[in-house]
């Protein structure tokens, strides 16, 4: 027995949606961009830096306020950005270690479970990081600390999987 197959060429309508043909872009304007972007790098130690007291601020309410849903919100939030910024900023272990800490923040109801010892080790790292000028996964001590957490909060997932 033979089957036909039919095969349907759906348009590319994306040309359309764009106002027709995609020009290529300015080597000129790409440079522009990357002249701005190396000015702006000059800031972006203090930007961490402010972002790091931000989530050590999120870490102080929960202290004060305790673990609740809306402060553990907020404690992910912080995490999340540092997660974005990390490597922007020139930091790439920020944001491997804050995406270790996502990692048990991404779903609320488990977010709610974490140990707050791990919770609170993934800040101290990420403080550590940033105040001795911890840049790279490559690092040593860096990459050590982040294979540690990352194990810690893989145990902390499988363990609610048990």
């Amino acid at each position: 027995m033979s089957e036909k197959a039919e095969i349907i060429q759906v348009p590319n309508t994306l040309r359309a949606k764009v106002g027709g043909k995609l020009a290529a872009i300015d080597p000129n304007l790409v440079e522009k961009a990357e002249a701005a972007l190396s000015s702006l790098s000059e800031n972006f130690g203090d930007w961490l830096s402010d972002e790091v007291e931000k989530l050590e601020a999120a870490q102080t309410r929960i202290r004060n306020e305790g673990y609740t849903t809306e402060t553990a919100e907020a404690l992910y939030f912080r995490c999340h950005d540092l997660k974005g910024l990390g490597t922007t900023y020139g930091y790439p272990i920020v944001t491997r270690l804050a995406g270790s800490a996502c990692k048990m923040f991404d779903d609320p109801e488990v977010r709610m479970k974490a140990p707050r010892l791990l919770i609170d080790a993934h800040i101290d790292a990420i403080r550590a990081a940033v105040r001795g000028g911890i840049r790279e996964e490559n690092n040593p001590t860096g990459r050590l600390l982040a294979e540690a957490l990352e194990a810690r909060v893989r145990e902390f997932l499988d363990s609610l999987k048990a």
